[in-house]
């Protein structure tokens, strides 16, 4: 089941569901919309490798705003921090995004129920789009679980996206034993 918005308030309330900043204006009926914060990075390096700690370069997007360019990954990040302590937040594009030709994650649109950050956005474009900070870009849905949970994000030994950031944060792969 998803959340509906007054159980999403009802959550925030209760402690459950922390989005920061708030605005009540940006709740939908099943979905809050979150927005592009100032910071974009890139890689430094054309080819990656998952072994490796792949080192990028954070940047600010100007008043004017930045162009995207296809065939390039950008990572970004939600202006909003949120907390999620009982339930599976899941980060899905505006439409309006979409018909932009702008995803805005590659796989990682599921977050972990204690997951306490900023979310870090893996945005790509079909063809050069103007984008601006403070741009609505996605919107979060709540699901309910079923059962304890047992291993919350935030508590999880191991976990490598636990320091609370307000720039995009690159992959810790290299982190994995494979």
């Amino acid at each position: 089941m998803i959340l509906s918005d007054s159980r999403i308030l009802e959550e925030i309330e209760k402690g459950t569901i922390v989005i920061e900043p708030f605005n009540r204006s940006d709740l939908g009926s099943n979905s809050y919309d979150v927005h592009l914060g100032k910071y974009l990075a890139m890689y430094n390096d054309t080819m990656l490798d998952a072994r490796k700690h792949n080192e990028i370069t954070h940047f600010e997007i100007p008043p004017e705003g930045y162009v995207l360019q296809p065939h390039m990954l950008y990572l970004g990040v939600t202006m909003e921090y949120t907390e999620t302590h009982a339930h599976v937040p899941f980060l899905e594009g505006k439409s309006s995004t979409g018909r932009l030709g702008i995803d805005i994650h590659a796989t990682a649109g599921k977050g972990d129920v204690g997951f306490c950050n900023a979310w870090t956005l893996e945005i790509s474009c079909v063809q050069p789009v103007r984008i601006y900070a403070g741009m609505p870009i996605g919107q979060l849905i709540y699901f309910v679980t079923e059962g304890e949970i047992l291993n919350l994000y935030n508590k999880k030994e191991g976990a490598k996206y636990n320091d609370r950031t307000n720039k995009p944060v690159e992959s810790m792969m290299w982190k994995n034993k494979f």
